[in-house]
């Protein structure tokens, strides 16, 4: 048998269950992955909310985790038993000591990456690897707008960003955390939006900025496409704060002919040469000590819903992962 974490009903964090399963059998094209760690993330939340919902219930939720290959079903090329794995995609059920998932999903382990570090980066690490380098290509010399930038995702994204020789103003919820972003690579943390774009034509003198990364959603969309330099990108990547209102394009002319995206990972990750060179440049960074995985958070996985609870109350910063 196999402990997950399941949810039977959409709700709070209450709806986590620790229950015993089969051990699941893998396919064709598939491999059954033995967890070591488990990464935590927001749309988890989501799915135990119902704002992203599963085709039926009970389900186990999770995207992301690392772990040895156990076994494998017919014609799998990709990945060898034994091998040291890690993914970040769907279809969920990471919430798992282990789970079977399509072998073309998985990536291998370099040695000099542990499990936790693997679980805790490879969904914000790709997800900051397409937002930086394929969704708006950050340029040496430019400054950009991170939200969230002492979260999981927003702490890769300050130091890949000044890797890159960009600047970044980071937004965060409180002055312990714009401390937190600044040791990250920010050049400027900015406590709260009510004044965002007030803020950011200041330190840009008046220039404003080409790219806004924003994963809160509701509450700062509107802040956000006002930081905009004219043909600049609004980047909307989450919906933390819960999702925007629908927009009038018109607006996008008004204020300048700005461009209005909502990217994912699984688009951008849904060739596997796609997914491999993400995550190779992703393993460079981290290998080179440019970006470094902050797992400031670890739950016993029977404790997801405590794990979830931190995160949605703001309590949490870097990354958070799960252990079986």
């Amino acid at each position: 048998m196999t402990k997950a974490i399941r949810i039977h009903a959409y709700g709070g964090p209450e709806v986590l269950q620790w229950e015993d399963v089969p051990t699941p059998e893998p396919g064709p094209g598939e491999a059954l992955v033995r967890h070591a760690a488990v990464g935590v993330n927001y749309i988890d939340v989501y799915c135990r909310t119902g704002l992203y919902k599963s085709p039926s219930l009970p389900v186990t939720i999770g995207m992301e985790a690392a772990g040895t290959v156990d076994a494998l079903g017919p014609g799998v090329t990709e990945v060898a038993i034994g091998d040291r794995v890690a993914y970040a995609s769907g279809p969920i059920g990471a919430y798992a000591t282990e789970r079977v998932i399509a072998a073309d999903r998985l990536v291998k382990l370099p040695d000099a990456i542990d499990f936790k570090t693997a679980a805790a980066m490879m969904l914000q690490g790709l997800t900051a690897q397409y937002l930086l380098r394929r969704t708006y290509r950050v340029k040496p010399g430019e400054t950009i707008v991170v939200h969230a930038a002492a979260g999981g995702v927003g702490l890769i994204m300050c130091q890949w960003a000044k890797y890159l020789g960009a600047s970044v103003i980071g937004v965060v919820s409180t002055a312990a955390k714009a401390e937190i972003a600044r040791a990250h690579g920010a050049a400027h943390a900015i406590v709260g939006y009510d004044r965002l774009p007030q803020e950011v034509k200041r330190l840009t003198a008046g220039a404003m900025v080409p790219a806004v990364y924003d994963s809160v959603g509701k509450d700062t969309f509107s802040a956000s496409l006002d930081c905009l330099a004219p043909l600049g990108m609004m980047i909307s990547f989450g919906n933390a704060s819960g999702p925007p209102a629908p927009v009038d394009v018109g607006l996008l002319g008004a204020k300048g002919s700005l461009y209005l995206t909502r990217p994912s990972l699984a688009t951008y990750t849904a060739k596997r040469a796609d997914l491999e060179g993400a995550a190779h440049e992703l393993f460079d960074v981290v290998m080179s000590g440019a970006v470094k995985i902050r797992v400031n958070q670890a739950f016993p996985l029977r404790e997801a819903a405590a794990a979830q609870a931190a995160l949605e109350a703001r309590k949490t910063t870097g990354s958070t992962v799960l252990l079986p």
